[in-house]
């Protein structure tokens, strides 16, 4: 038997290599593409990169074996080529399917090595097999098992050169180096392969059949084909780059805006492991991204949420839900979470969105802080007060049970302030509510109103618990407080009201509790009153009185009465005090004793003093032009009248508006108004300068120093009329009425003694050289007209 010598082709030989090289470079191409794909696009990558790799290796088979020559005329079985492709593309299509995978183990990639040489041994021996010569072939064992064992090797470093370089697009030299090495094998397999076959000649015909196929046909299809494929597949990947490329475009973008998010931004799979991490993330926990990739979401939230489960959150925060974050220093802070999720082959993932809220708690609870307690003390103001009253009325109703409302102020803070300066007083606001606060339960509710007004809600606390807490504040608010090196003394004044008996509103509770504590006030102060219906009539009534006052101008219900003053040694009328009246349309008449401090107390008094001065100067005019001897009309003027800084000008008006010498005007001053000494003097002067004639009022009643009447351009004093009427029954008001007089004589003052009503109170007066006198002895206060009547007579 006749071996027969086998040449080769070496321009077939190398393009054989060329096309082994060039499938396997653009197979590497394909396996990064397949890696990030997903889906109907992963399977389609897996069959384009199965027919590249495995037609390239199978056309590099046969232009191989064209390359291969021998001195009998060859021929290939149809069936048997094209069953020989079929291995080279399960080889290449499993070795795909394998590197799909988002991760390959290395057992897999050993199984995978098996099965693909498998198919590439097979793919050649069937391709051997389909050649139709007058030969037979033999294989020498050795070579047979070299070109098996290369073929293991070639496969085993065909999977790992896929499965390094799928997820390393752009590096050229290491795909092509991966490349050679792929070529390497597959080559050095086939042609170790056709090395172990021995080609004997054999003497029976072989027959061609229809079925047959020549190998120049053969070369011309395998090469046409290969051209096609390579083209089809540069030009698939040509455009998938530029998608590609698009999209990694789309991407950085996406990375660089997600970087450059100043909230936190985490990635996490199904099994809540942290994928993806930024800089947000970053600075608000405090981890790295390689601190916590892959580690468990939980790692980011506390043990108060030991449940969290990320699919819920994820569904129940469709809008946004707040939880509580803790840092890598373990510091727990609150966070808003904003979550999404999408579905993939690989499986469910998440995104959170992490924004950290405690400068937004800051400032809500500081808008609640403004809403809802006072900026100074931190005492709840007077609307959480009044939601708290509420609430607590609404439980007392249900339980059957008592509550206490107190109202609590300050007595003479104001003087605090002057005295010392408000700094001075906060401070002492601050260090009260701290004292009320050590009288009182946690159930108990203290608040500021404003200024030094307090208020204080007792729930279940009926009157004797009640009174024991007020006398227990009280005893503390009378010790002394130091302040800035200074001790000061205050008292309180408080009012109290009972739920149910007082009121059922807490609107009612309050302004009955406020009616006890000015009940207080009035009677000196420094002590605690529960309401009473009775308070209720007379804090009415003022109110009514103080509320009329303006009305009451407007419709002339005030009118001017003059009372006579009389000259003890000739018992002539020397003069009158012009005396205010109200008729009030339904309350009747009112005393001046009620309403004048009324007036006072709400500034109403200005206006009931200019009314009064204004008319006594017309109607003194009235008198001098209806032909009466000219006379005094004396007015008295209020401590705030005559504080007002235009007080000159207002007098010197009305008497112009009613053509009256400033001399037949006399300005009766109260003692009050003289303590302001420095005030006080520039004022009387400028007065004095104009010819006014001015006295001092219920003479010995106050406090002034006796010094004042040398200091003021005093014309009268007046003694109260207090001491006049007791001359006879007290021998100290008589000694004192004697005193008045014979001091104002020694100063060259003239006195004049209100109150006389007896002709003993006159021989008094009279033995003790007293200048004037006026009282229900001589005139009661008459009506202008009378007073005309009157002169007129004598």
């Amino acid at each position: 038997m006749k071996v027969l010598p086998l040449s080769y082709d070496l321009t077939l030989i190398f393009f054989s290599i060329a096309v082994v090289l060039i499938s396997s470079f653009i197979a590497l191409t394909i396996s990064g593409t397949l890696y990030k794909t997903v889906g109907k696009a992963r399977l389609k990558w897996i069959v384009f990169g199965a027919f590249v790799m495995g037609l390239g290796i199978w056309s590099m088979h046969f232009i191989g074996m064209l390359a291969s020559h021998l001195s009998v005329t060859i021929t290939y079985s149809t069936p048997l080529v094209i069953v020989s492709i079929l291995p080279a593309l399960f080889a290449s299509g499993l070795a795909f399917a394998i590197i799909s995978r988002p991760q390959v183990r290395k057992h897999e990639i050993i199984t995978g090595s098996v099965l693909i040489s498998s198919g590439i041994i097979a793919m050649h021996y069937i391709g051997m097999a389909a050649m139709k010569m007058q030969a037979t072939i033999e294989y020498d064992l050795f070579l047979w098992v070299l070109s098996v064992v290369i073929a293991l090797v070639a496969s085993l470093l065909a999977m790992v050169l896929l499965v390094y370089s799928r997820n390393r697009q752009g590096y050229f030299w290491l795909k092509m180096t991966s490349a050679i090495f792929i070529t390497m094998g597959v080559s050095g397999m086939h042609y170790v392969g056709m090395a172990a076959a021995r080609f004997t000649a054999s003497n029976h015909h072989v027959l061609v059949s229809s079925n047959s196929i020549s190998s120049v046909y053969i070369a011309y299809n395998v090469g046409l084909g290969m051209v096609l494929i390579l083209l089809i597949a540069v030009l698939s990947l040509r455009s998938d780059n530029k998608v590609k490329s698009i999209l990694d475009e789309y991407n950085l973008q996406f990375h660089s805006v997600i970087e450059s998010a100043t909230d936190g931004i985490v990635v996490t799979d199904a099994n809540r492991g942290i994928l993806q991490w930024n800089q947000g993330a970053q600075s608000l926990f405090g981890y790295t991204k390689d601190e916590v990739e892959h580690k468990d979401v939980q790692l980011i939230f506390p043990e108060a949420y030991p449940n969290f489960h990320l699919k819920k959150t994820v569904i129940a925060s469709e809008k946004t839900i707040e939880m509580v974050g803790r840092k890598k220093d373990g510091n727990q802070f609150p966070v808003e979470l904003s979550s999404g999720s999408w579905e993939t082959p690989h499986g469910n993932y998440y995104s959170l969105i992490i924004r950290d809220i405690t400068e937004r708690r800051k400032s809500e609870k500081k808008i609640r802080d403004l809403v809802y307690l006072d900026s100074l003390t931190g005492l709840p103001n007077r609307r959480l007060f009044n939601d708290r009253l509420e609430t607590a009325i609404e439980q007392s109703k249900e339980n059957q049970s008592v509550l206490t409302v107190f109202y609590l102020d300050l007595d003479q803070f104001k003087l605090v302030n002057d005295t010392f300066g408000h700094q001075i007083g906060d401070q002492l606001l601050i260090d009260v509510a701290t004292r009320i606060k050590t009288c009182i339960g946690k159930t108990d509710t203290l608040a500021r109103l404003g200024g030094d007004e307090f208020v204080l809600l007792l729930p279940n606390t009926e009157y004797a618990a009640a009174k024991i807490i007020g006398e227990h504040i009280l005893k503390e608010l009378n010790q002394e407080f130091f302040l800035n090196d200074e001790t000061i003394f205050i008292t309180p004044s408080i009012g109290a009201s009972l739920f149910p008996a007082d009121g059922t509103e807490s609107e009612q509770l309050m302004k009955n509790a406020d009616i006890a504590m000015y009940r207080v006030k009035e009677e000196g102060k420094n002590s605690l009153q529960f309401f009473t219906f009775e308070m209720n009539e007379l804090i009415s009534r003022k109110s009514k009185i103080a509320m009329s006052i303006r009305k009451g101008l407007e419709l002339g219900e005030f009118s001017v009465h003059y009372q006579p003053q009389i000259d003890i040694e000739t018992e002539k009328i020397i003069g009158v005090e012009a005396l205010v009246r109200w008729n009030h349309s339904k309350l009747g008449v009112i005393s001046p004793a009620e309403f004048i401090p009324i007036a006072e107390e709400n500034g109403m008094i200005l206006y009931i003093g200019e009314f009064v001065l204004r008319t006594a100067c017309q109607q003194n005019k009235n008198w001098q032009d209806a032909g009466v001897e000219p006379f005094r009309v004396a007015v008295n003027m209020s401590a705030k009248q005559f504080s007002q800084s235009n007080i000159a000008e207002v007098i010197t008006r009305a008497l112009k508006d009613a053509d009256l010498a400033p001399e037949f005007l006399e300005l009766e001053l109260t003692e009050s108004i003289i303590q302001k000494a420095t005030a006080a003097i520039s004022k009387m002067h400028e007065l004095k300068k104009m010819g006014i004639h001015l006295s001092i009022d219920d003479f010995g009643t106050g406090y002034s120093s006796l010094s004042y009447l040398k200091l003021f351009p005093i014309d009268t004093l007046k003694i109260d009329q207090h001491f006049t009427r007791n001359i006879h029954s007290d021998a100290k008001d008589a000694a004192l009425v004697d005193t008045i007089i014979q001091m104002a004589r020694n100063l060259e003052l003239n006195v004049i003694a209100e109150g006389v009503e007896t002709v003993e109170q006159l021989a008094f007066l009279k033995n003790k050289r007293c200048h004037q006198a006026q009282g229900y002895y001589f005139h009661k206060p008459l009506m202008p007209e009378q007073i005309e009547e009157l002169y007129l007579k004598i």
